[in-house]
């Protein structure tokens, strides 16, 4: 009798050590296989937040319990480990066991038979951060304030979700972009029939209207397009101030 058990647990191991060793091998043939799909994450503990996006190939898995307990886990121990880098993070230990997060990754993709990755991982420390995840947890937002204010800093993080800004203010937007936003000014300008001597003023002219459209303090509120964000902010309190801010969103 326990020659026959014996016999069964062996065949049973074998089965599943040639099982693991196909998988491992399927998982690496997903590296050229495109994950679109996944959950954007935020989350925050005072002073610090972060923003993570674990990605899938499909809406199924997506929407899978243990797809997304995988991605809270994930964000959960980013804020405990105080990780600065996706390479360090991918580094720290799942939970009791040996294994890594990077291979925790690989193993779930040899699980559920799809190629799963972190496709952003960023952070923000502040005086105070605030987080918000859009409903479906398609796009997620943080942003740091100069001072604890959770309700206004999750209004100007709705903002952020919601508009898409491309800096905190005019200062903060590249040279590059102001170039190229001038040359595109100049170019329609020029296209209008306008002479060439006033092309770059208008095209300056429209770089204003550029910076109110893309930059966060100078965006209309999104709860009163009366007044800018900045606005709101001084109205709320003189010395608030966002110090930066964080987007993602799984939709190009």
């Amino acid at each position: 009798m326990q020659e026959g058990l014996d016999w069964i647990q062996w065949k049973y191991g074998r089965r599943y050590w040639l099982f693991k060793k196909k998988r491992s091998k399927n998982s690496s043939q997903k590296g050229d296989r495109d994950a679109k799909e996944g959950l954007v994450i935020a989350k925050s503990n005072n002073n610090i937040g972060y923003l993570i996006c674990l990605n899938c190939e499909t809406d199924f898995v997506a929407k899978n319990d243990d797809f997304s307990k995988l991605a809270n886990y994930f964000i959960e121990l980013a804020l405990d480990s105080n990780s600065d880098s996706l390479e360090d993070f991918l580094k720290l230990k799942y939970q009791d066991s040996e294994l890594t997060i990077s291979e925790k990754i690989t193993e779930q993709s040899g699980v559920i038979g799809e190629k799963i990755e972190i496709s952003y991982f960023d952070k923000i420390l502040s005086e105070k951060v605030v987080a918000y995840n859009h409903p479906g947890n398609q796009i997620a937002s943080l942003v740091g304030l100069t001072m604890d204010a959770e309700d206004i800093g999750k209004q100007v993080a709705m903002q952020v979700a919601a508009m898409n800004p491309i800096a905190l203010d005019q200062d903060s937007v590249s040279q590059d972009v102001i170039d190229r936003e001038i040359e595109v000014g100049k170019e329609l300008a020029i296209q209008e029939g306008k002479p060439l001597e006033m092309a770059e003023k208008i095209a300056k002219g429209r770089l204003n209207k550029f910076f109110k459209e893309t930059t966060l303090v100078n965006q209309a509120f999104i709860r009163d397009n009366k007044k800018s964000v900045g606005q709101f902010l001084k109205e709320s309190d003189p010395d608030l101030m966002v110090t930066s801010f964080k987007r993602y969103s799984l939709s190009i």
